[in-house]
């Protein structure tokens, strides 16, 4: 750099601050260009892809964490809603944009259901990031006219006549089904899944009388528990859980003690992110979403709905994504007959079995990304 001196031969002071100042910017341009480029992100808006329908819970979890994240940090952040193939359409427009951070993905139950449906082969751990916010809980409930007072009556009446009793889903294949195949597996007993096109809609079955039990959410259950029209037999949630106006609702892990450690058993929500976007990028977002959870908006939309608020990112949302992935895969290939559509199995996943997980992860290779 060349500089201009005075008559006197000294370096012109307001000259040699600019020459330095300008330096600095380049040493660290040329030093920690991720670093400078992650400081002056985003320079535009950011867009949210949630992967269901306007409307719905994901939706409106989504959508104010989105809010949440963009007044904790001065963003724009825009929603968008690209349903299908059980998140499938939204993981493959996500995946096509470029890794620089504005677009994310808004998902629930780690987009588990894409890679062993068959729509997207993309390993989770190697090709994602993902943020936690909450989990919905699974529920079982019927009408208060049942002859059901237990969930205990409910496996002696399924052992009693295998598959006679029904119980409604939110669909084949969807997360409701898969939760009820989780819990009758492990309680040794044979239903008839009877679809529906919804959390909603399932419920309502119940209700009306249309299946022995209404299967779904807490958050779908609980005005008609509080009405006096449903009656709760468990939940999927790692504790009991105290209702005002219903009273205890019993958690499944007190009941079957083996599924404690996969509870909770419902509907996770997350944010999910190209693995090879700048790690700068990842940790602004990483710290918007926690701000955003832990907002006064987001707190009490889950205390209504009774999500369980459990944040998790870095290693501990990767071994999460895995360890979902392999309970579905097992449960979904023990139960082909019931899903209707062909499953992959945990060999070309390379996955392991729900028992082998603990000693299996982490596997070979895998490193953290934030």
């Amino acid at each position: 750099m060349t500089m201009n001196r005075t008559d006197t031969g000294r370096v012109d002071r307001r000259q040699f601050l600019a020459g330095a100042a300008a330096s600095v910017a380049m040493a660290e341009l040329v030093i920690a260009p991720g670093r400078a480029r992650g400081q002056s992100w985003p320079e535009r808006p950011i867009t949210l892809v949630i992967m269901y329908d306007a409307g719905g819970g994901t939706d409106t979890i989504m959508r104010v964490l989105g809010d949440e994240m963009a007044k904790a940090r001065g963003w724009e952040i825009n929603a968008i809603n690209k349903p299908g193939a059980v998140g499938g359409i939204a993981t493959q427009y996500v995946h096509a944009q470029p890794a620089d951070g504005y677009t994310i993905l808004g998902a629930a139950n780690y987009n588990k259901f894409v890679r062993v449906m068959g729509h997207v082969d993309l390993v989770p751990w190697e090709e994602w990031v993902n943020f936690q916010a909450a989990s919905a809980l699974a529920s079982w409930s019927v009408r208060t006219d049942s002859p059901f007072q237990t969930f205990e009556d409910v496996v002696a009446a399924a052992k009693a006549e295998p598959g006679k009793l029904t119980i409604s889903t939110s669909g084949t294949g969807g997360v409701w089904h898969e939760a009820a195949l989780i819990i009758g597996s492990a309680a040794g007993i044979e239903l008839k899944y009877v679809p529906y096109q919804g959390g909603k809609p399932a419920t309502l079955a119940g209700l009306q009388g249309e299946v022995d039990i209404a299967g779904g959410g807490v958050h779908e259950h609980v005005d008609l528990l509080r009405a006096g029209q449903l009656r709760n037999l468990m939940q999927a949630g790692p504790e009991d859980l105290e209702v005002e106006g219903v009273g205890t609702l019993r958690s499944i892990g007190g009941i079957i003690p083996e599924l404690q450690s996969q509870l909770p058993i419902g509907s996770d929500y997350n944010l999910i992110m190209r693995r090879e976007t700048p790690v700068e990028i990842l940790s602004q977002v990483e710290d918007a979403f926690i701000a955003a959870v832990n907002s006064d908006a987001f707190q009490e939309i889950a205390k209504r709905q009774f999500f369980q608020t459990d944040i998790r990112t870095g290693e501990a949302a990767d071994r999460r994504t895995a360890q979902r992935e392999a309970t579905t895969v097992a449960i979904f290939n023990r139960h082909a007959d019931q899903i209707g559509a062909p499953v992959k199995s945990a060999e070309e996943l390379g996955l392991p079995s729900p028992e082998e997980f603990d000693s299996w992860w982490p596997p070979e290779g895998y490193e953290p990304r934030v």
